[in-house]
């Protein structure tokens, strides 16, 4: 299905483009006339995504993090959340609820709250160059003219 509306925005890996990202899915969101709780949702599974980036992807640099928005006319936002860090190893591990390779002032919860507040969340990652995480989530848009 193609999109109706995308954009792309590319950011260093520092933890004030979290708000940053927030930020312009929301704006992104906007046009789909979310409710509050869709857009707190949708606001913390891409700050889980991003900050996951900044932490664990670029340990001990700043790297670059691309955030890519697609809308498409079922009322799904898809947002896809790539770095060019150092991957993962074992995905199935990383998304087990209170895993971490963050040490112990990580919860090891992040992907956790990306799937409780998403409809889908796929996971791509090869260790040494990277991870893609798609986020998406069915907007319920009362006025479908604002698509």
């Amino acid at each position: 299905m193609k999109p109706i509306n995308e954009m792309k925005v590319q950011f260093p890996s520092r933890s004030v483009n979290e708000r940053l990202a927030r930020s312009v899915v929301s704006a992104f969101a906007a046009g789909l006339d979310p409710t509050l709780d869709e857009l707190a949702d949708l606001r913390t599974a891409v700050s889980e995504a991003v900050t996951n980036c900044i932490v664990h992807a670029y340990p001990d640099s700043i790297g670059k993090i691309s955030l890519q928005l697609r809308l498409f006319t079922d009322g799904r936002l898809s947002v896809k959340i790539t770095d060019w860090g150092v991957g993962i190893d074992d995905i199935k591990q990383a998304m087990t609820p209170l895993y971490t390779s963050g040490g112990e002032d990580r919860a090891g919860l992040g992907f956790s709250v990306m799937e409780s507040f998403c409809d889908r969340v796929r996971v791509r990652s090869k260790a040494g160059h990277g991870t893609t995480v798609t986020l998406d989530k069915y907007i319920l848009s009362r006025h479908t003219e604002a698509v």
